[in-house]
């Protein structure tokens, strides 16, 4: 099957799954399934009176390109203002939906001379930020603080240290380095009326963090970055246009794809593994939050498997649906593999991106899909009702740093060189330890390892590395995040989605520190909270979870965690 124009097409090689979703999309024109999302139907996610209107106000996504098409003269004119009044780079500081679409945006566009060089900060990782405070002319960077609510502790937080650094170099003309995009009235507009920041863009305040990649959240960077934003709007319109109330279902890319990944998780296959292409391969990530935050709730939900490396058909279990996302016509990476999928009988979804500029109408379709999948599964897509029980661990967890000084801290069950073990279920040894953890698992479950670590090239190919046997000695699907990314993104599937998870949670000391402006703790101190406040949460739910601390020597002590996994097959 395939559906739209050619800049839009997808092929769908489903096997014995087509006739399910065929039956679905017949049901769905039927019931004019389209037409009655255009019209913000919320009956299509809930029956719930109270719910619905919730749902009703969170729909301006499907607008969004429209209405930020109008304002590309003035987000063009700011990207100039700047540059004319001395700016050199850009920090874009967020979390979840506000940092992700621009972190999409800087890893896939190469530098451009008509730009500024963007930093996106999305962790509460201390040598992540001492970093950029190296790395970056402060003198002559542009601070983005991005917050839908004004109050997301984490961007926050970053505001106030750079703020800080700014105010010792410029004095009262700091918050000409400063700009916030955030919804009407939030604290974030008033502190940028205090400060005198240098723009606060209010965001339409019906755009839910994930679906708002096409708002001032992800546009506002990429002008700056000096991408085409113009581009980006229009084939985000074609997408639009495609996806149409009048679209009949099959022919419908965003209805069409949304269906298969519903009507395939209501018969087992509900790990959506993304297979893309290089030149977009940051997309995997925002695509993780996108899915994994809207269906992953009332104990169901798609969980989208980003960054695992291709492997063998015989690693993967029957509960995959796959997702090869391809750019231009050579794909040679990719297209030898994903056709062995297809022989072996696993189900594949392909689409065809042109060019870079096509991630514009990827947004729109995936969001549009998503949206599908969870009134396939009956869920609301638009909430996210289990991610603030791991703030409020974290926020507890602080108060008590602020009245004794410290955070409370578990004994170890298990020492084994520099590798601490915590959790209830221990053998002698780590990898004793880790067989019995894995011994829990079924088929249909998956491993999430969860990394409060900096984030850099050793360490991620050593988290991949252990990703990989744990995938190839088990035959579950992984996944891999770090904190506190994950914690706006699949963390809410973790403990609102099925209780299939077995979870790997990593932290390490911390190799420098720094302060977090106002507060009696450190960023070191806020990282390890989340992590321990996650950790209690999964505890909660009664999810299966143990957690190694790698000591100071991160390289060795992932070479001694893989060790250990190749112990425990």
């Amino acid at each position: 099957m395939r559906s739209g124009s050619p800049p839009l097409r997808q092929r769908f090689d489903l096997g014995a799954g087509w006739a399910a979703v065929r039956a679905r999309l017949d049901q769905m024109e039927r019931e004019q399934f389209a037409s009655r999302l255009w019209r913000g139907d919320p009956t299509l996610w809930s029956a719930d009176p109270n719910i619905q209107p919730g749902i009703r106000g969170a729909l301006g996504w499907l607008h969004v390109a429209e209405k930020m098409e109008e304002a590309l003269g003035d987000l063009v004119g700011f990207a100039a203002e700047a540059r004319t009044a001395g700016i050199r780079h850009a920090v874009h500081m967020g979390m979840g939906g506000s940092s992700l679409a621009p972190l999409v945006l800087r890893r896939t566009f190469p530098p451009l001379p008509q730009g500024l060089p963007v930093t996106v900060l999305d962790t509460t990782d201390p040598a992540t930020i001492a970093g950029v405070e190296r790395a970056v002319p402060l003198a002559q960077t542009l601070f983005i603080v991005a917050s839908k609510s004004g109050t997301t502790a984490e961007p926050a937080a970053f505001g106030e240290y750079f703020y800080a650094k700014l105010r010792a170099l410029k004095g009262e003309r700091a918050g000409e380095h400063f700009v916030a995009i955030t919804d009407p009235g939030t604290p974030l507009v008033e502190e940028g009326r205090r400060r005198r920041y240098r723009r606060v863009f209010l965001n339409s305040p019906d755009i839910g963090g994930r679906y708002s990649a096409l708002s001032y959240f992800g546009l506002v960077p990429a002008a700056l970055q000096g991408v085409d934003v113009a581009g980006l709007l229009d084939r985000a319109l074609r997408m639009m246009r495609a996806c149409a109330a009048d679209v009949p279902a099959q022919e419908n890319p965003g209805v069409a794809l949304g269906a298969a990944m519903g009507e395939l998780a209501r018969r087992g296959r509900d790990k959506v593994t993304l297979l893309v292409a290089a030149p977009v391969a940051a997309l995997g990530m925002w695509l993780e939050q996108l899915m994994a935050e809207s269906t992953g709730k009332a104990g169901t939900g798609l969980l989208p498997v980003a960054d695992e490396p291709l492997g063998d058909p015989a690693v993967y279990g029957g509960d995959r649906l796959f997702a090869h996302i391809r750019v231009g016509q050579d794909d040679g990476a990719l297209d030898g593999g994903v056709q062995r999928l297809r022989e072996a009988g696993h189900p594949v979804v392909t689409i065809q991106m042109d060019d870079l500029l096509d991630l514009g109408g990827e947004f729109f379709r995936w969001e549009f899909a998503t949206a599908t999948a969870g009134a396939v599964l009956g869920i609301n897509a638009f909430d996210q009702p289990n991610v603030q029980e791991s703030k409020d661990n974290t926020n507890r967890l602080l108060d008590g740093v602020r009245k004794d000084g410290r955070l409370p801290e578990e004994p170890p069950a298990l020492v084994e060189g520099p590798l601490r073990l915590y959790g209830d279920r221990t053998e002698r040894t780590i990898a004793g330890s880790l067989r019995g953890w894995l011994a829990q698992g079924r088929p249909g479950d998956y491993v999430a390892l969860m990394a409060y670590l900096t984030e850099e090239p050793a360490t991620n190919e050593g988290l991949q590395s252990i990703r990989v046997r744990l995938r190839d000695g088990t035959r579950l699907a992984t996944t891999l995040g770090y904190g506190p990314r994950y914690l706006h993104s699949t963390g809410q599937y973790h403990k609102g989605g099925p209780a299939t998870g077995l979870f790997l949670l990593l932290t390490a000391d911390d190799g420098e520190d720094v302060p977090v402006p106002g507060s009696p703790y450190t960023f070191g101190v806020f990282r390890r909270a989340q992590a321990l406040g996650d950790l209690e949460a999964l505890r909660r739910h009664g999810r299966r979870v143990i957690r190694i601390h790698l000591g100071r020597d991160v390289r060795q002590g992932l070479r001694d965690l893989e060790r250990a996994v190749a112990a425990a097959p």
